[in-house]
C-alpha cells in the first residue's frame, strides 16, 4: 500500500462544509481516506495542499511543482481535483483547460505517482438552459478527464458511477460542496476503489422523501440565492477568491496518527 497521500485542488479536497476541526478548518473526504491510509502503514504520511475557490492553473502553478517534490517514487497516491471551478467561469475554454489538466496528470504519473482523478457531477437537479449549458460542458470536461486516466493509467472516481450523489441532500446547503454525509460517502467510495474494503454501503439511497411544493421551492431558491449566489457573484465582480490569501492545511507531510490526535484535542 501506499507511504504517501498528497492532494490537489479547491474546496472539495480541502473539505469544505464537512465536520469542523475548529472554525473554518474541515475535515474532508482526504483527510477520512488518509485515516483509512494510516492505519495499514506505520510509515504513512499525508500532504494536503488544496485551497479552495482555485482554478485550475492555479493549482498547476502553486501545488503541482511542491507535490512533485513530495513524491515517492511507486510509492505514493495523488489526488488531483481541479478545473471545477474554471467550468464555472463564462469564459471556459475547453481546449485550453483539458491540455493543462493533461499536462498537470502527465507531470505527476512520470514522477512516479499513482495518480487518482474525479469527474465531476454532470447535472444535480438544474432546469432550464442554463443548466442544459452547464451539464454539456461538465460533460464534455468529464470525457476530457476519463481520456487523460486512461492514457496514463490513473484511477478515476467516476460521478456516473455514484448516481446518489445526484441526491441534494449529501450537499451542503450553499448547493455547491458536500455535507458530512456526501464527504462520508465519498470516502467510503474511494476506499472501495483502491481494494481497502468490500463494503459498498456508500451506494446505498437515503429514504425517499416527499418533494416541497412549488412555492416552498421557490422559497428556498431564492434565500439561497441571496445567502450563497449573490455573494459568489459579487466576488466574481471583484475579482476576488474565497481562497485568497489562504495556505494548505497540510503543506508538508504528516504522520495522520498524530495530526489527528492534533485536531482531536
Amino acid at each position: 500500500m501506499f507511504d504517501r497521500f498528497i492532494v490537489l485542488g479547491d474546496s472539495f479536497s480541502e473539505g469544505l462544509c464537512d465536520e469542523q476541526y475548529t472554525p473554518d478548518n474541515f475535515r474532508g473526504w482526504a483527510d477520512r481516506v488518509a485515516e483509512n491510509l494510516a492505519t495499514l502503514n506505520s510509515e504513512f504520511t499525508y500532504v494536503n495542499l488544496a485551497i479552495r475557490g482555485k482554478l485550475l492553473h492555479q493549482v498547476a502553478l502553486d501545488q503541482l511543482p511542491v507535490a512533485l517534490t513530495l513524491i515517492i517514487p511507486g510509492r505514493t497516491l495523488v489526488s488531483f481535483h481541479a478545473g471545477a471551478n474554471d467550468l464555472l467561469r463564462p469564459k471556459f475554454d475547453t481546449p485550453i483547460i483539458l491540455e493543462k489538466y493533461r499536462q498537470s496528470v502527465q507531470q505527476l504519473t512520470q514522477a512516479g505517482a499513482t495518480v487518482m482523478l474525479f469527474t465531476v457531477i454532470e447535472r444535480a437537479g438544474g432546469k432550464g438552459r442554463t443548466a442544459d449549458r452547464l451539464a454539456a460542458r461538465f460533460a464534455q470536461f468529464n470525457v476530457g478527464v476519463r481520456e487523460s486516466a486512461k492514457y496514463f493509467s490513473a484511477l478515476v472516481v467516476d460521478a456516473a458511477e455514484v448516481p446518489l450523489l445526484q441526491d441534494r441532500r449529501f450537499f451542503d446547503a450553499d448547493r455547491l460542496h458536500l455535507n458530512p454525509e456526501g464527504h462520508s460517502r465519498v470516502a467510503r467510495a474511494i476506499a472501495y476503489r483502491l481494494g481497502l474494503t468490500t463494503d459498498e454501503g456508500w451506494r446505498d439511497p437515503l429514504p425517499a422523501v416527499v418533494p416541497p411544493n412549488r412555492f416552498r421551492s421557490i422559497l428556498a431558491d431564492v434565500k439561497w440565492a441571496k445567502k450563497f449566489l449573490l455573494p459568489w457573484l459579487w466576488r466574481r465582480i471583484r475579482g476576488r477568491s474565497s481562497g485568497d490569501g489562504r495556505s494548505p492545511k497540510y503543506p508538508e507531510p504528516l504522520r495522520w496518527d498524530d495530526g489527528w490526535k492534533v485536531h482531536a484535542s
